[in-house]
């Protein structure tokens, strides 16, 4: 991967865990931040792309999807949001 990538993909991330852990109330701070936390690590591009879609929806949404009180778009479903839906990388 060129230089140039690899540093757009670096402040991808860094942006992605920055829009995590400051989404406007504890809870989706949580929820998101710690998945990011626990996850992140092992997310190639198509995985943090997935995620920067998540953090574009509002958080009831999201929180309603993890819960399953409610189903994700078509293109949300997946891995991921079988991972979300755990909650079990909530750390408080």
């Amino acid at each position: 991967m060129a230089e140039d990538q690899t540093t757009d993909l670096s402040q991808r991330f860094a942006r992605a865990k920055f829009r995590a852990w400051h989404r406007g109330t504890r809870e989706a701070d949580y929820m998101f931040g710690c998945y990011f936390d626990t996850y992140h690590a092992d997310w190639d591009e198509a995985a943090l792309a997935w995620f920067e879609a998540l953090l574009d929806f509002d958080d009831v949404d999201v929180m309603a999807w993890a819960m399953e009180r409610d189903k994700p778009p078509q293109h949300m479903q997946g891995a991921q949001m079988d991972a979300l839906r755990k909650l079990d990388y909530v750390r408080i």
